[in-house]
């Protein structure tokens, strides 16, 4: 009997004759909304549930040429009666959300959002059928995707537009537990799936993603993160460096001037000028503190150095220290390491881009960004790049490649107030939700404090899933976002049962009530509440647990685990696809070094002013140890020099000669010979006692002894040549086998002439 109710309802071929069943008349017509006088005489156990009015039930309206949608949005009764059996009057409100245009069969074929037949006072309403449902939901089947069906009638899936989900923005709302995570995976898997080839990055706060995406999500956490230094914007770079800049615009000033002429001697150093060629060609105004182009923090330090000699006022040196003192305690932090720790400065734009945007795919469409493990001073400063880094992309590839950028726990980036939050990537995510759409670059937006958001921001997103909230700010917030006219259904947010959301705006075709579908255990993220009754049960741990505790604690904050070898692995790349093996060869033997404590780096002459010891010593022995031979016969000839040909007062030393050294020490002995700057040069006295402790477990290291009054007498001019080695050795790459040899003979020529 409900069958062929519902087929008279639809009006199918074979049945001339239709029931009525309609349950009431329409009384009011205001814009979009109406008011229907329910019948009073049918009692509700005459009636079947599914011709009984709800809240939120679609309604048809039957007029000449159309059948009128409409959802129900409130329900009362005006004047109660006193007494059983007197009469009542029903009123039920309702919205204009769409319509059906009926063919010359009678039969409704197309469906329309909005409403151009307006209904007339007197048009019977009643409940939309099976028929009218799935045409209104389940229209454009091949753009759409299902994420689960419809609470009215669990048989009509619940459809998601795709192109207009992504094109114009979305919101996932909810309250802490009502499964956003969830959610977002849903649909996400559920587009993905009809997608192999998206471009989709996820900012992942609470590393709960990645068992989400198992076969498609490529993983992005601090561990094998590059986002290099040079990749940041003036003002994020001063977030990183100094902090607040309201208290440091001495220091802002400085690296505001500095920075695009470390920028230019990159960029002509990487050519075959002479040194004097370089110094001359420094054009600061070809490049600005924000232009993307690679440059290295040593002539930035050395700049700095510059600058500081020629200072005359000894006062105005405070703020150049600072600056030099901050760079050397960050480019040493290993938690760094994603930003500053690599080997060697080169151009590696195009890597970044291709990974963090999956270009090409491989299988990888989505990429899970985990900033779990990131110093909590640089995650806002990450969040503004990968943000700024979308919209720049989707610009300048003119919107060949669409990408979406899923913001989870977004209020922390864009909060409402003005005064929170880091004001660059606010204006990042701003530009993507404003202008976005045109290039191809859509948002996401995951929050659980709508309140807190900046209105904004939710305001550009044209489609909203509201989970169950509770809170009266959140809700209303919600509800000013939303321009739907079935708005009205937001009056039961905090009503609605897990898995279940209100779903609004242009990726749905009609605002309604949906229950989503359950994700396979596999697919679940790492999100789910402790279960604390079933835990608290048994005793757990012991002591060797707390002691992997403490050991993954101390890790996380160390980072001492796969940064480096990430980073070489990025460099070793792109230096193999361009450069012969011969060039590339050198860069292997990096993890040598990698080990050796700071300390006896810098007793042996290496460098740990301007980067980590452990990069600097693997770089060093990379660009050197192609010439272990040739250094190693060159020894004995190097500590013959006289020890006093500087003029000063050499360093005591025994007489007896030194023994042969083995390989290694020779290659540290070539390194210290290179012009490699000594880590005392620039403090004579320290440099003599390095030279002596050096020479007591070193017998490599006989020349620095025998040469330690030259070495403090012209300790400034040594640190010089030695920075200016630097960057040669960094980034001709290609001419790493004639380096070593070739600056050991200028050395040794120099310190003949004194």
């Amino acid at each position: 009997m409900k069958q062929d109710i519902r087929r008279n309802a639809s009006g199918q071929p074979g049945h001339p004759e239709r029931q009525d069943l309609s349950i009431g008349r329409i009384v009011s017509v205001t814009g979009a909304k109406a008011i229907v006088l329910l019948d009073g005489n049918l009692e509700s156990n005459q009636q079947l549930p599914a011709q009984r009015p709800e809240m939120g039930t679609l309604l048809g309206i039957d007029t000449a040429n159309t059948i009128v949608l409409a959802i129900v949005s409130a329900l009362s009764v005006p004047v109660p009666a006193q007494r059983e059996g007197e009469s009542e009057i029903w009123i039920a409100e309702l919205g204009l959300v769409g319509e059906l245009w009926k063919g010359p069969d009678g039969e409704p074929n197309a469906f329309n959002r909005g409403v151009t037949v307006y209904p007339s006072l007197g048009d019977r309403v009643r409940v939309a059928s099976h028929h009218e449902l799935e045409m209104a939901f389940c229209g454009d089947a091949g753009g759409s995707v299902k994420v689960g069906s419809i609470r009215q009638d669990d048989s009509i899936p619940a459809m998601v537009r795709v192109n207009d989900l992504l094109g114009k923005h979305f919101a996932i709302l909810g309250t802490t537990g009502t499964g956003k995570s969830c959610t977002t995976t849903l649909i996400l898997r559920s587009i993905l799936e009809k997608n192999p080839a998206a471009h989709i990055v996820l900012l992942d706060p609470h590393n709960e993603y990645s068992t989400a995406f198992p076969e498609w999500g490529e993983v992005i956490s601090p561990r094998n993160m590059n986002l290099p230094y040079w990749l940041l914007t003036f003002e994020e770079l001063i977030e990183v460096l100094l902090g607040n800049p309201d208290e440091r615009k001495p220091e802002i000033e400085i690296l505001q001037e500095l920075i695009p002429l470390a920028k230019s001697r990159y960029s002509t150093g990487r050519g075959k000028e002479s040194k004097a060629l370089r110094r001359s060609i420094l054009d600061p105004g070809k490049y600005t503190v924000d232009t993307p182009v690679p440059y290295r923090i040593s002539d930035l330090t050395m700049i700095i150095e510059e600058r500081m000699g020629k200072l005359e006022n000894k006062r105005d040196l405070s703020p150049y220290r600072t600056i030099k003192t901050r760079i050397e305690t960050i480019t040493q932090d290993p938690r760094y390491a994603f930003m500053f720790g690599q080997m060697t400065v080169y151009d590696s734009m195009a890597q970044v881009l291709g990974q963090v945007f999956r270009v090409p795919v491989g299988g990888k469409p989505i990429t899970i960004v985990e900033l779990t493990g990131l110093p909590t001073d640089v995650v806002t400063v990450v969040v503004s790049v990968l943000c700024r880094m979308t919209f720049d992309f989707a610009l300048w590839s003119d919107g060949k490649v669409p990408v979406t950028l899923v913001c989870e726990e977004a209020h922390r980036y864009v909060p409402a107030n003005p005064n929170m939050g880091f004001e660059p990537c606010k204006r990042a995510i701003a530009r993507i939700a404003k202008e976005g759409r045109k290039y191809g670059a859509s948002l996401c937006v995951v929050t659980q404090r709508p309140a807190e958001i900046d209105p904004t921001i939710l305001s550009q997103c044209n489609t909203v899933f509201a989970l169950r909230m509770s809170n009266d700010r959140d809700q209303e917030i919600v509800t000013s976002a939303i321009s739907d006219t079935g708005s009205g259904l937001l009056e039961f947010l905090s009503a609605l049962g897990q898995r279940e959301a209100i779903a609004f705006g242009d990726g749905v075709t009609l605002p309604v009530r949906i229950r989503f579908d359950e994700l396979k255990k596999e697919h679940l993220p790492r999100s789910s509440t402790a279960r604390f009754s079933e835990m608290w049960q048994t005793s757990v741990g012991d002591a060797s647990f707390l002691d992997e505790v403490v050991e993954r604690w101390r890790s996380s904050g160390s980072g001492a685990d796969g940064e480096l070898p990430s980073a070489t692995a990025m460099m070793m790349e792109a230096l193999e696809q361009g450069k012969p093996a011969a060039a590339a060869a050198p860069l292997r033997q990096s993890a040598d070094l990698s080990a050796m404590p700071t300390q006896e780096i810098a007793a042996q002459g290496i460098a740990v002013q301007a980067m980590p010891a452990q990069t600097m010593a693997a770089q060093a022995n990379g660009a050197m140890g192609h010439t272990r031979h040739q250094l190693a016969g060159r020894q004995h000839s190097a500590s013959a020099l006289p020890a006093g040909a500087g003029g000063g007062q050499a360093v005591a030393q025994p007489a007896a000669p030194a023994p042969a050294a083995p390989a290694d020490t020779a290659r540290h002995s070539g390194l210290g010979a290179s012009g490699v700057r000594h880590s005392g040069v620039r403090h004579p006295d320290g440099m003599a006692q390095a030279g002596v402790e050096a020479a007591d477990r070193s017998a490599s290291m006989g020349g620095l002894r025998r040469n330690g009054s030259l070495l403090r007498k012209d300790g400034g001019r040594l640190a010089q040549a030695g920075a200016s080695r630097r960057p040669a050795i960094e980034n001709d790459n290609d001419a790493l086998s004639s380096d070593g040899s070739n600056t050991l003979r200028s050395l040794r020529a120099k310190l003949m002439q004194r």
